[in-house]
């Protein structure tokens, strides 16, 4: 007998996809029933849309995630296999760069993304899959929450809420979902679309003459129509690489002006720049030409946002109450410094490592040099004393000067 093949989406989400037989659609309070469909033009079709998302996407794939442990004040690195599959294969099909990419440009895309993730029989976390979907709802089966996908090729996926990492955006009217982009940011597409039209329209009209043949004398109208034919075929065609017209003294032919309106480089310049400002960015971003006050700014007020949304949103899904009581969390970190000038760099660096806040290896790797044996000691200037020690050192100087106003008392 030979054994059916499984597809790879049997094998993570056979057991989901069986409807439940008690499910009913989840209401909230006010009688709202919470689902989310795509619009129905597609805006990553568009280049400023996709080169805004690529550059929020490029740079938040560079967040590193971490296991972090919380015990008495002291934060523990824990290296185990949660940190070991965000950080280098969440899957079989991506990379950990591969995962944040898609998640984040799917948010900015739907301003809704979700991460399935896959755990094993003994439930511990085996894969982590971004969801690409057309559209979902919200079931409640035995007092759980549970969401249906429906996907492009028509398959569905309904699994318990809280194996989904939910990433929002414009989380703004709906109780579950981020506000679609439709209203706010098709409107600005179509005018973008409508405007490379025109130039195109304009650039192929220029191509060709246009104007009026008058004949001198009388001609019938099937005359009129085959001589304006040959003329047409003969002179207005694309090989008439000359771009000029013959005619004897029985006709005249009179150009009709050709003088199309465009859309200026300002007015285009604006009207991408809405589109930019929608995602929080700007063209120097865009375009990788930023300085080091245009990169934190970015960092501030988008990336460090992201970062903090994953690092609350990954801690709430993959941990219990219990092990989020231990002090087990998931953050996202960046290194900053990289895009600091070297100035900024070298004050850094000096200023810190006397206090003791950077070793060797971290100076070095704000530098983009490789570590070094040795290298993760602390070095602190013997001029910067323990807050809980100055006053024992105050004392004991006071007591020596003391001592020694005494003894000169004593030879006088």
């Amino acid at each position: 007998m030979v054994k059916e093949k499984r597809s790879i989406w049997d094998k993570l989400f056979g057991s989901y996809e069986k409807p439940m037989s008690n499910e009913v659609g989840f209401q909230f309070t006010g009688g709202f029933a919470p689902s989310f469909s795509s619009f129905g033009k597609d805006p990553y079709a568009s280049d400023i849309v996709r080169s805004a998302i690529h550059s929020i996407s490029s740079n938040a794939a560079k967040l590193k995630p971490k296991h972090i442990r919380r015990i008495d004040g002291k934060i523990v690195h824990v290296n185990g296999s949660i940190e070991r599959l965000l950080t280098t294969k969440p899957n079989q099909f991506m990379s950990a760069y591969d995962l944040l990419y898609k998640a984040v440009s799917q948010l900015y895309l739907r301003n809704n993304s979700f991460i399935f993730i896959h755990t094993n029989p003994f439930g511990e976390v085996e894969g982590f899959y971004p969801v690409d979907f057309a559209s979902l709802e919200l079931l409640e089966a035995n007092g759980d929450l549970y969401v249906r996908f429906q996907f492009p090729n028509g398959k569905k996926l309904t699994a318990p809420y809280g194996q989904f990492i939910h990433l929002r955006r414009f989380f703004a009217k709906s109780d579950m979902f981020g506000e679609s982009n439709d209203e706010s940011l098709l409107p600005t597409l179509e005018l973008i679309h409508t405007t490379d039209e025109g130039i195109a329209n304009a650039v192929k009209s220029s191509a060709f003459l246009r104007g009026l043949i008058k004949y001198t004398s009388m001609l019938k109208d099937e005359d009129l129509k085959k001589n304006r034919d040959r003329f047409v075929a003969d002179y207005m065609d694309v090989t008439n690489n000359g771009g000029i017209a013959a005619l004897d003294s029985k006709a005249e032919y009179q150009e009709l002006k050709n003088d199309p309106k465009m859309v200026d480089s300002k007015q285009m310049e604006l009207i991408k720049q809405k589109v930019y400002e929608y995602f929080n960015i700007n063209t120097s971003i865009v375009t990788s030409n930023y300085n080091e006050d245009q990169w934190n700014a970015f960092y501030e007020s988008v990336l460090e946002p992201l970062a903090i949304q994953f690092s609350q949103e990954c801690t709430a899904k993959l941990f219990t109450d219990r092990e989020q009581g231990h002090g087990n969390e998931i953050i996202f970190e960046a290194n900053r410094l990289q895009y600091a000038s070297n100035t900024t760099k070298i004050s850094m660096v000096r200023d810190l490592m006397p206090l003791g806040i950077l070793s060797k290896n971290e100076a070095r790797e704000i530098f983009n040099l490789s570590a070094i044996e040795g290298g993760d000691e602390f070095i602190q200037t013997l001029n910067v004393v323990n807050a809980k020690l100055a006053d024992k050192y105050q004392l004991e100087d006071d007591t020596s000067k003391g001592g020694e106003n005494n003894d000169n008392e004593n030879k006088t």
